[in-house]
């Protein structure tokens, strides 16, 4: 009999092919958030509000007791927490919800790790803006910023008593509740994708990335040049963070900052990575996460005993035009790129439309905007909807090299704002 499991949520989920492995899949999605073609991979779709926990069991409960699920799994951010909370309900084994809180409590996973003296940053949770202007009199240049935040918003450098105080408002004007103040993390950001089972952890790919001056990533790069230098702490220091927040199995995502003074914890998620990271891991590590999400919890795959060596380089870059309204787009590419456009007038349900369909792609140009849509300032990772490129290469640099030259080549005329 086949393996059943239900995902919740995910943009897109990463079910392609369960049928074919023997895995039935129930899709927990919201209605109308979801692309049509994932429910081809489905056993069925039932429809909840993927962060209500109670909604999620409440939808599920009679589906489990007709032909219980081996596994119930997420790899949303927005799912990490509600999904925690119906594994435990249902006593399955995955992400735990004490597993999923740590993860996204920022001020609690500072607590875990200095627990474990593993990462020492110095940080604060803030409730006033006088505690902001006091650890930045006693720590310098900090961060303020959610405790609980994601996509790089609302991040706050400050140095002084002025700017905590100013970064403190912004965040009460953007409604921030849970707030922390950190030490400014001085280096380059990799981060190390990794899989899970039975609390073994295997470190698998590494990337590094290019970024504006709003912390927002619009290039992630693998094997990652600079996390080479510290490769060995970066595995060790990974696997440490794991086992502190018991994590079961599964994927995780965990970024750090390459310091003077020696990698340090950025943040962690009980997830595949986003902005096409799995990809590139696949491309250049050649193991696939995103089938190894489906198969390795339900015994269909073996976890590896080693850590892979690169075979590759993969890059993918956005777009990131002048904001303004699109009068056309110009190509001036080669014949062997596999170019997509998105339907005109339409918005993708995916983060990264085609993506899977590009899977045997060296070279590839996804062009999401046309004559007459707008092109958002990059204040965030979800504005980076202009499109991409992505490339395979001999090496990181390669790849990043082809990536430059294929974004080089497509031109977006824009009419700026006034």
């Amino acid at each position: 009999m086949n393996k059943r499991i239900a995902v919740v949520g995910g943009r897109p989920a990463p079910i392609h092919g369960a049928k074919e492995l023997g895995i039935d899949v129930v899709l927990v999605h919201q209605e109308g958030d979801y692309e049509q073609e994932i429910v081809a991979h489905c056993e069925r779709v039932v429809h909840a509000r993927i962060d209500d926990a109670e909604a999620i069991i409440k939808v599920l409960e009679p589906l489990h007791r007709e032909r219980p699920f081996d596994r119930i799994i997420t790899t949303t951010e927005v799912a990490g927490e509600s999904t925690g909370k119906v594994v435990d309900h249902f006593g399955l084994t995955g992400v735990s919800y004490k597993t999923a809180r740590l993860l996204k409590d920022k001020v609690a996973m500072r607590e875990l790790l200095a627990k474990h003296d593993l990462s020492p940053v110095a940080y604060r949770h803030v409730t006033r803006a006088q505690d902001a202007i006091t650890f930045v009199k006693q720590h310098g240049k900090s961060v303020l910023k959610p405790a609980e935040g994601v996509a790089s918003l609302h991040i706050h450098p400050c140095d002084d008593e002025a700017s905590a105080t100013q970064a403190w408002q912004a965040l009460q004007d953007a409604d921030v509740k849970h707030i922390i103040i950190e030490e400014y993390l001085e280096g380059p950001v990799v981060s190390v994708d990794s899989f899970s089972f039975k609390r073994r952890h295997l470190p698998i790919g590494y990337s590094q990335y290019r970024m504006n001056d709003k912390y927002v990533e619009w290039e992630v790069s693998t094997p990652s040049t600079e996390a080479k230098k510290w490769l060995k702490e970066l595995k060790e220091m990974t696997c440490r963070l794991l086992d502190a927040v018991e994590l079961e199995e599964g994927p995780s995502h965990s970024e750090f900052v390459l310091t003077p003074k020696g990698p340090r914890v950025l943040e962690s998620h009980a997830r595949l990575a986003g902005s096409g990271a799995p990809e590139l891991v696949r491309r250049a590590f050649g193991l696939d996460l995103n089938r190894m999400f489906l198969t390795v919890p339900l015994g269909i795959d073996t976890l590896p005993e080693v850590s892979p060596e690169p075979k590759a380089g993969a890059a993918i870059q956005f777009f990131v035009p002048t904001p303004g309204k699109v009068k056309k787009v110009e190509l001036d590419l080669k014949p062997d790129v596999d170019v997509r456009h998105t339907r005109q007038g339409e918005t993708p349900l995916v983060f990264l439309p085609f993506l899977f369909e590009l899977g045997q792609a060296e070279r590839a140009v996804v062009i999401q905007k046309h004559e007459g849509d707008q092109i958002p300032p990059l204040d965030t990772v979800a504005d980076c909807v202009s499109g991409y490129v992505l490339a395979t290469g001999l090496s990181r640099e390669d790849a990043v090299r082809i990536g430059d030259e294929l974004v080089e080549a497509v031109h977006f005329i824009v009419e700026p704002k006034a």
